[in-house]
This record gives structure tokens, sequence and C-alpha cells, in this order.
């Protein structure tokens, strides 16, 4: 295992325990409205700091992109892109569906990726090239061929719902041509998902890097396919993103490219 990894991992274990320890007094929590529906606890901010304590003590002179706290940029050609807690209004209302997310991006490029997920003690890890795992097995996507077959994974607008209709539309079909199609609430987990089965794949739009970076990288090197909704390879900072199994990729991006425009 590269060390880079190592240490991601122990920043999310660590960032882990402190959201297991708030879990037990949700309502003892001071909670912040960012915008509409967009929340922000102190759990995220101390485990955005426990992440970033870790990173910096091993890698003081790297740039940081962390969803709380925004951009540390030391001019380095290293970038570690953190969500601290992608799922926060699910672990708002003991939802068991959240995770930590740290990857390490190289000159534009993820490279390495870690989600955590505290409530299963699921440990996702990636490197470029070197595969996908999940607790230290290795991980595929499913071999799910048929998109009538396929288990989906989506998330809704929660802050701009300009496009809400769209959105409604493509679900529409999605629903009508799937064996189903889940809004779990926590993005990073669902890609996650994909990388290892249990999603047969996923789409969203208005997705920052913090959701996507680990997750789209354990995805590809699961062997999915993944683009943003241009068909193009800007899913991390396009805002849009949708992935799958080779064969259920194609038809989902075509019922997203009718419906939200390519």
């Amino acid at each position: 295992m590269h060390p880079v990894l190592n240490i991601a991992i122990k920043a999310a274990r660590r960032a882990g325990a402190v959201i297991n320890r708030a879990s037990f007094d949700l309502d003892k929590l001071t909670i912040e409205h960012k915008a509409q529906n967009d929340y922000v606890s102190e759990v995220d901010r101390a485990a955005e700091q426990a992440v970033i304590q870790v990173l910096k003590e091993a890698y003081p002179q790297h740039n940081i992109l962390a969803e709380e706290s925004g951009l540390q940029d030391n001019n380095s050609e290293y970038l570690w892109i953190i969500d601290p807690l992608d799922g926060t209004t699910n672990f708002l209302h003991g939802f068991p569906q959240y995770c930590v997310s740290i990857a390490l991006s190289v000159k534009g490029v993820v490279q390495h990726g870690v989600i955590f997920d505290p409530v299963r003690n699921d440990l996702f890890t990636t490197s470029k090239g070197a595969g996908a795992f999940l607790n230290d097995r290795r991980i595929r996507v499913s071999k799910t061929v048929n998109i009538k077959d396929a288990l989906l994974g989506t998330g809704f607008p929660y802050k701009d719902f300009s496009h809400f209709d769209r959105c409604i539309a493509a679900f529409k079909e999605m629903t009508h041509k799937s064996s189903g199609v889940r809004r779990a609430g926590a993005a990073a987990l669902d890609l996650a998902y994909v990388a290892c089965g249990r999603f047969d794949g996923f789409w969203e739009q208005g997705l920052s890097p913090w959701d996507v970076a680990a997750g789209g990288l354990l995805v590809q090197e699961a062997g999915g396919l993944i683009s943003d909704f241009k068909g193009e390879s800007d899913w991390l900072n396009s805002g849009t993103l949708v992935c799958g199994t080779p064969k259920v990729f194609a038809p989902m991006l075509s019922v997203l490219q009718s419906h939200l425009g390519a």
C-alpha cells in the first residue's frame, strides 16, 4: 500500500471516531444553516480539523481543499480534497448513511482515495493503477449488463431547484428502465457502492469536488465507467457525474442527455 494512502486512512479513521462519538448525543449538537437545506454542525468542523491535523503533520506543504474551511493554498502540485462528513443531513437525523471522503490529487489528477463509513466500519481505498479495495479485499463493479436489471443510485438537488422538473423527468425514465432507484443522501458513499457492486450505476448534478474525488477514482479502479453529463472526463469539476458498469453506463448517459441537456 502506498504510504500516502496509509496517512489518508489514519486521517479518515480519526474523523470517523469524532463522528461516532457525536452520534450518541445528536440532540446536543450545534447546527447552522449554510443555505436552504444545507447544514453544518460542530461535528463537520471537528471531523475536518481531525483530518487536516493528520495530513499537515505528514505533509505540511501540501494544498488542502476542504468543504468547511475552503482552500489552503501552499502553491503545491499536491492537493488533498476532503469531505469530513458527507451526508450531514442523514447524520443529524440519525439515519446511518454518511461517510468521510479523502482524496489526493497530483497536478489535477486524483491519485489516491479513501472513503470510510464509520457506521459499518467499511473502509474503501484506492490508488490510481492499483485497483479498488473494501476492507483490504479487491472489489469490482457488478456484472450487470442490462439496465432493466440494474439498481441505481441518485441524488436530487437540495439548494438549486431551477432544473428540478427535468431532474424528476430523468428520474422517472430511469425508474421505468431499471430495477429501481435509491436516493440515499451521501454521494461519496453511493460511488463506493457502485465500485463494490451494491449499485450498478449512479448519477447526480450539483456536486462539488469533495463529493466525488475519492469515489470517482474508486469506480474507475473497480472497472466502472464515469463521465460528466456531456460524456466527457471533467466529472471532478463540472458538478455533474454519471457512472456505472460498462454496459449500464451508456443507456444511463443517454437518458440524462435527453432530459438534462448535454
